[in-house]
Protein backbone atom coordinates (compact mmCIF):
# COMPACT_ATOMS: atom_id res chain seq x y z
CA UNK A 1 0.00 0.00 0.00
CA UNK A 2 1.18 3.31 -0.57
CA UNK A 3 2.04 5.63 1.85
CA UNK A 4 -0.61 8.82 2.35
CA UNK A 5 -0.17 11.23 4.45
CA UNK A 6 -1.99 14.20 5.21
CA UNK A 7 -2.53 16.94 8.12
CA UNK A 8 -5.01 20.27 7.87
CA UNK A 9 -6.52 22.88 10.17
CA UNK A 10 -8.86 24.92 10.95
CA UNK A 11 -10.76 27.60 12.88
CA UNK A 12 -14.16 26.91 14.66
CA UNK A 13 -16.76 29.33 14.11
CA UNK A 14 -16.37 32.60 15.99
CA UNK A 15 -19.37 31.19 18.43
CA UNK A 16 -17.36 28.26 19.33
CA UNK A 17 -13.91 29.71 19.52
CA UNK A 18 -14.65 30.08 23.23
CA UNK A 19 -15.14 26.50 23.93
CA UNK A 20 -12.96 24.98 20.71
CA UNK A 21 -9.40 25.84 20.41
CA UNK A 22 -8.96 24.37 16.68
CA UNK A 23 -10.29 21.80 14.23
CA UNK A 24 -7.38 19.40 12.90
CA UNK A 25 -7.78 16.49 10.15
CA UNK A 26 -5.66 13.23 9.55
CA UNK A 27 -5.31 11.29 6.79
CA UNK A 28 -2.83 8.02 7.01
CA UNK A 29 -2.15 4.71 5.39
CA UNK A 30 0.53 2.67 4.74
CA UNK A 31 2.13 2.24 7.98
CA UNK A 32 2.96 -0.30 10.47
CA UNK A 33 0.38 -0.88 13.01
CA UNK A 34 1.87 0.16 16.53
CA UNK A 35 0.84 1.29 19.63
CA UNK A 36 1.38 4.37 21.12
CA UNK A 37 0.76 6.61 23.95
CA UNK A 38 -1.54 9.10 24.40
CA UNK A 39 -0.69 12.15 26.03
CA UNK A 40 -2.11 14.12 28.75
CA UNK A 41 -2.55 17.74 27.47
CA UNK A 42 -4.55 20.71 28.43
CA UNK A 43 -7.55 20.22 25.95
CA UNK A 44 -10.78 17.76 26.18
CA UNK A 45 -10.41 15.96 22.61
CA UNK A 46 -13.34 15.08 20.56
CA UNK A 47 -12.33 12.44 17.72
CA UNK A 48 -14.94 10.78 14.90
CA UNK A 49 -12.96 8.09 12.81
CA UNK A 50 -14.68 8.18 9.27
CA UNK A 51 -13.01 4.60 8.48
CA UNK A 52 -11.75 2.00 11.59
CA UNK A 53 -12.97 2.66 14.93
CA UNK A 54 -10.24 4.02 17.24
CA UNK A 55 -8.91 1.17 19.76
CA UNK A 56 -8.12 2.46 23.32
CA UNK A 57 -5.81 -0.41 24.78
CA UNK A 58 -5.42 1.48 28.21
CA UNK A 59 -7.36 3.97 30.01
CA UNK A 60 -5.25 6.01 32.97
CA UNK A 61 -6.37 5.02 36.63
CA UNK A 62 -8.09 1.62 35.32
CA UNK A 63 -10.95 3.83 35.16
CA UNK A 64 -12.58 2.27 32.33
CA UNK A 65 -11.79 -0.96 30.15
CA UNK A 66 -10.58 -1.59 26.59
CA UNK A 67 -12.76 -0.66 23.79
CA UNK A 68 -12.97 -0.17 20.55
CA UNK A 69 -14.90 3.77 19.42
CA UNK A 70 -16.59 5.31 16.08
CA UNK A 71 -16.77 8.80 17.67
CA UNK A 72 -15.75 9.97 20.89
CA UNK A 73 -14.55 12.61 23.88
CA UNK A 74 -11.83 12.31 25.92
CA UNK A 75 -11.36 14.27 29.03
CA UNK A 76 -8.67 15.72 30.81
CA UNK A 77 -6.24 12.87 32.28
CA UNK A 78 -2.80 13.28 34.03
CA UNK A 79 -1.49 10.06 33.10
CA UNK A 80 -0.88 8.45 29.12
CA UNK A 81 -3.70 6.49 27.74
CA UNK A 82 -2.46 3.22 25.43
CA UNK A 83 -4.52 3.57 21.47
CA UNK A 84 -3.43 0.65 18.87
CA UNK A 85 -3.01 2.45 15.51
CA UNK A 86 -3.67 -0.68 12.80
CA UNK A 87 -1.37 1.99 10.00
CA UNK A 88 -3.62 3.91 8.48
CA UNK A 89 -6.09 6.65 9.97
CA UNK A 90 -8.81 9.03 9.01
CA UNK A 91 -10.41 10.92 11.06
CA UNK A 92 -11.22 15.00 12.31
CA UNK A 93 -10.16 15.90 15.95
CA UNK A 94 -11.43 18.93 17.79
CA UNK A 95 -9.62 20.38 20.68
CA UNK A 96 -12.27 21.81 23.88
CA UNK A 97 -11.34 24.09 26.54
CA UNK A 98 -12.10 21.84 29.40
CA UNK A 99 -14.22 25.07 30.79
CA UNK A 100 -16.12 24.87 27.95
CA UNK A 101 -17.39 21.57 28.17
CA UNK A 102 -20.61 22.53 30.15
CA UNK A 103 -21.51 24.53 27.33
CA UNK A 104 -20.80 22.28 24.53
CA UNK A 105 -22.60 19.17 26.90
CA UNK A 106 -24.30 19.99 29.47
CA UNK A 107 -21.76 18.34 32.06
CA UNK A 108 -18.60 19.48 33.91
CA UNK A 109 -15.08 18.14 33.34
CA UNK A 110 -14.96 16.13 36.10
CA UNK A 111 -17.61 14.18 34.05
CA UNK A 112 -14.97 13.18 31.59
CA UNK A 113 -11.78 12.88 33.76
CA UNK A 114 -9.77 10.02 32.47
CA UNK A 115 -12.83 8.38 30.29
CA UNK A 116 -13.49 8.13 26.97
CA UNK A 117 -16.89 9.00 26.53
CA UNK A 118 -18.71 7.89 23.26
CA UNK A 119 -19.90 11.08 21.58
CA UNK A 120 -23.66 9.98 21.07
CA UNK A 121 -24.07 9.45 25.09
CA UNK A 122 -23.32 13.13 25.02
CA UNK A 123 -25.14 14.41 21.44
CA UNK A 124 -27.52 12.26 21.13
CA UNK A 125 -28.98 11.74 17.57
CA UNK A 126 -26.63 14.33 16.53
CA UNK A 127 -24.00 11.91 17.17
CA UNK A 128 -24.73 9.99 14.22
CA UNK A 129 -25.66 13.23 11.73
CA UNK A 130 -22.12 14.01 12.76
CA UNK A 131 -20.59 10.96 12.09
CA UNK A 132 -22.67 10.75 8.39
CA UNK A 133 -21.95 14.88 7.38
CA UNK A 134 -18.38 14.37 8.17
CA UNK A 135 -17.63 10.58 6.51
CA UNK A 136 -19.41 12.55 3.44
CA UNK A 137 -17.77 15.42 3.35
CA UNK A 138 -15.81 16.18 0.08
CA UNK A 139 -12.76 18.72 1.80
CA UNK A 140 -11.90 18.96 4.61
CA UNK A 141 -13.15 22.59 4.90
CA UNK A 142 -16.84 20.99 4.88
CA UNK A 143 -16.24 18.83 7.46
CA UNK A 144 -15.02 21.70 9.63
CA UNK A 145 -18.24 23.82 8.73
CA UNK A 146 -20.36 20.52 9.34
CA UNK A 147 -18.82 20.20 12.93
CA UNK A 148 -19.23 24.19 13.09
CA UNK A 149 -23.17 23.38 12.58
CA UNK A 150 -23.88 20.40 15.10
CA UNK A 151 -22.00 21.26 17.82
CA UNK A 152 -23.53 25.02 17.71
CA UNK A 153 -26.72 23.65 17.53
CA UNK A 154 -26.25 21.85 20.86
CA UNK A 155 -24.67 24.59 23.42
CA UNK A 156 -26.08 24.87 26.85
CA UNK A 157 -25.88 28.56 28.20
CA UNK A 158 -23.23 27.69 31.01
CA UNK A 159 -20.56 30.47 32.63
CA UNK A 160 -17.98 29.05 34.44
CA UNK A 161 -17.36 30.94 38.07
CA UNK A 162 -14.88 33.85 37.39
CA UNK A 163 -12.40 32.36 39.91
CA UNK A 164 -12.08 29.26 38.27
CA UNK A 165 -11.70 30.92 34.91
CA UNK A 166 -8.86 33.59 36.15
CA UNK A 167 -6.69 30.49 37.49
CA UNK A 168 -7.11 28.74 34.57
CA UNK A 169 -5.48 31.79 32.59
CA UNK A 170 -3.00 32.17 34.96
CA UNK A 171 -1.63 28.95 34.83
CA UNK A 172 -1.64 28.38 31.07
CA UNK A 173 0.13 31.72 30.79
CA UNK A 174 2.72 30.63 33.37
CA UNK A 175 3.15 27.11 31.50
CA UNK A 176 1.85 25.96 34.98
CA UNK A 177 4.52 27.86 36.91
CA UNK A 178 2.51 29.22 39.48
CA UNK A 179 2.42 28.19 43.15
CA UNK A 180 -1.47 26.71 43.35
CA UNK A 181 -1.81 28.14 47.27
CA UNK A 182 -0.90 31.39 45.84
CA UNK A 183 -3.73 31.19 43.36
CA UNK A 184 -6.17 30.14 45.97
CA UNK A 185 -4.56 33.07 48.16
CA UNK A 186 -5.31 35.76 45.52
CA UNK A 187 -8.71 34.16 44.97
CA UNK A 188 -9.81 34.13 48.51
CA UNK A 189 -10.65 30.98 48.69
CA UNK A 190 -8.90 28.11 50.96
CA UNK A 191 -6.46 25.67 48.61
CA UNK A 192 -8.64 22.90 49.33
CA UNK A 193 -11.89 24.72 48.20
CA UNK A 194 -9.96 26.07 45.41
CA UNK A 195 -8.81 22.73 44.47
CA UNK A 196 -12.00 21.08 44.66
CA UNK A 197 -13.88 23.42 42.70
CA UNK A 198 -11.44 23.53 39.83
CA UNK A 199 -11.24 19.65 39.53
CA UNK A 200 -15.03 19.73 39.51
CA UNK A 201 -14.68 22.48 35.99
CA UNK A 202 -11.81 20.81 34.26
CA UNK A 203 -11.43 17.41 35.17
CA UNK A 204 -7.87 17.70 36.88
CA UNK A 205 -6.49 19.24 40.31
CA UNK A 206 -4.98 22.76 39.42
CA UNK A 207 -1.73 20.53 40.66
CA UNK A 208 -1.81 18.01 37.99
CA UNK A 209 -3.21 20.78 35.37
CA UNK A 210 -0.21 22.35 36.05
CA UNK A 211 1.95 19.16 35.81
CA UNK A 212 0.57 18.65 32.30
CA UNK A 213 1.19 22.20 31.66
CA UNK A 214 5.10 22.08 32.48
CA UNK A 215 5.56 18.41 30.79
CA UNK A 216 3.43 20.58 27.37
CA UNK A 217 6.27 23.44 27.86
CA UNK A 218 9.10 20.80 27.64
CA UNK A 219 7.84 19.42 24.73
CA UNK A 220 8.08 22.27 23.00
CA UNK A 221 11.29 23.33 24.03
CA UNK A 222 12.37 20.01 22.82
CA UNK A 223 10.64 19.77 19.65
CA UNK A 224 12.59 23.26 19.13
CA UNK A 225 15.64 21.69 20.22
CA UNK A 226 16.42 24.08 22.61
CA UNK A 227 20.20 24.41 23.09
CA UNK A 228 21.54 22.59 26.36
CA UNK A 229 19.82 19.69 25.71
CA UNK A 230 17.58 17.93 28.44
CA UNK A 231 19.45 20.35 31.79
CA UNK A 232 18.35 23.87 29.82
CA UNK A 233 14.67 21.93 29.37
CA UNK A 234 14.60 21.43 32.76
CA UNK A 235 15.49 24.69 34.43
CA UNK A 236 13.38 26.55 31.43
CA UNK A 237 10.25 24.42 31.97
CA UNK A 238 10.33 24.48 35.88
CA UNK A 239 11.33 21.33 36.74
CA UNK A 240 14.33 21.57 39.74
CA UNK A 241 16.62 19.57 37.88
CA UNK A 242 16.95 16.70 35.51
CA UNK A 243 15.96 14.11 37.44
CA UNK A 244 12.72 16.18 38.42
CA UNK A 245 11.64 16.20 34.60
CA UNK A 246 12.92 12.64 34.01
CA UNK A 247 10.49 11.33 36.61
CA UNK A 248 7.77 13.69 35.72
CA UNK A 249 8.02 12.17 32.19
CA UNK A 250 7.79 9.09 32.97
CA UNK A 251 4.86 9.64 34.85
CA UNK A 252 2.96 11.80 32.11
CA UNK A 253 3.89 9.60 28.89
CA UNK A 254 4.98 6.19 30.37
CA UNK A 255 8.72 6.74 29.04
CA UNK A 256 11.93 8.18 29.41
CA UNK A 257 12.54 11.50 27.94
CA UNK A 258 15.02 10.00 25.35
CA UNK A 259 12.54 7.13 24.37
CA UNK A 260 9.14 10.04 24.21
CA UNK A 261 11.30 11.75 21.63
CA UNK A 262 12.89 8.92 19.51
CA UNK A 263 8.86 7.09 20.02
CA UNK A 264 6.15 9.41 19.94
CA UNK A 265 7.14 13.04 18.88
CA UNK A 266 7.88 11.85 15.46
CA UNK A 267 4.22 10.97 15.38
CA UNK A 268 2.44 14.05 16.26
CA UNK A 269 0.46 15.92 13.53
CA UNK A 270 1.51 19.42 13.61
CA UNK A 271 -1.56 20.61 14.43
CA UNK A 272 -1.38 18.94 17.47
CA UNK A 273 1.74 20.46 18.36
CA UNK A 274 0.88 23.44 17.39
CA UNK A 275 -3.05 23.32 19.55
CA UNK A 276 -1.20 21.69 22.07
CA UNK A 277 2.11 24.22 22.83
CA UNK A 278 0.59 27.36 21.47
CA UNK A 279 -2.94 27.89 22.49
CA UNK A 280 -3.48 30.82 24.96
CA UNK A 281 -6.81 28.87 26.23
Amino acid sequence: MAVVEEHVQGRPAPCLRPFIVRYGGSRRAGFAPREHAATPSRHVTLIVSFEDPIEICAMPEGLQRPGRFQSFVAGMHAAPARVRDRGRVHLVHAFLTPLGVRTLFGVPGEALAARVIPLGDLLGERARELEERLAAGRSWPERFAALDDVLARKLVPSTPRAEIAWAWRRLVAANGQVPIAALAREIGWSRRHFAERFRVESGLGPKAVARVLRFEHASSLFAASTPGGIVAVAAAAGYADQSHLTREWVAITGSTPRAWLADELPFLQYYELETRLGSPA
